[in-house]
């Protein structure tokens, strides 16, 4: 039986929301959009300003706007999701949410004790297992996942353990 011990933090659940908003394609088409749109509108306004009243200062201030527009625009938008994600959820919810996790791999279960209490996961309804650089996630839905960073792993091997929970879920998924 595998089982490991890690703590879940807010910057792992803003990491995996953004992760997922980075493959959205919607998601990006708005952010391009809003990076070149409203500064192309903006120095259109400029060029106007420049052509029909020959006031090269007012061009000037519109056209450097247009340029911090177009470079802060995505950072500001970054922050706003990352502020609209954390209001999701209340405080009974992140306190059951946050803190110290521990998985163990029984044979038809995936069984979860964390401090919103226990629960077991059927192999079937899982997905797959994704290791990457600083994380491993364990799909459950599409959009949901258990969400395990590799630094805040307290016991337990993380490999052995992802490598498990991947042939368990491809023998019984």
């Amino acid at each position: 039986m595998f089982e490991i011990e890690y703590e879940f933090r807010e910057q792992d659940l803003l990491h995996f929301n953004e992760l997922r908003l980075e493959n959205d394609q919607e998601m990006q088409k708005n952010i391009r959009k809003n990076r070149l749109f409203v500064p192309g509108i903006m120095l259109f306004i400029g060029l106007f300003y420049y052509v029909y009243y020959v006031d090269m200062l007012t061009t000037a201030y519109i056209t450097i706007l247009a340029l911090v527009w177009g470079i802060v625009s995505p950072y500001i938008m970054k922050m706003d999701m990352r502020r609209q994600i954390i209001n999701n959820y209340s405080e009974a919810e992140k306190k059951a949410m946050f803190g110290i996790h521990k998985l163990t791999i029984d044979q038809d279960y995936l069984i979860e004790t964390s401090p919103g209490g226990t629960s077991k996961t059927p192999w079937s309804e899982m997905l797959r297992v994704d290791s990457l650089k600083e994380y491993v996630h364990i799909f459950i839905a599409i959009d949901a996942a258990i969400v395990i960073p590799k630094e805040t792993v307290k016991s337990g091997d993380l490999k052995k353990f992802a490598k498990q929970a991947e042939s368990m879920i491809e023998r019984l998924g």
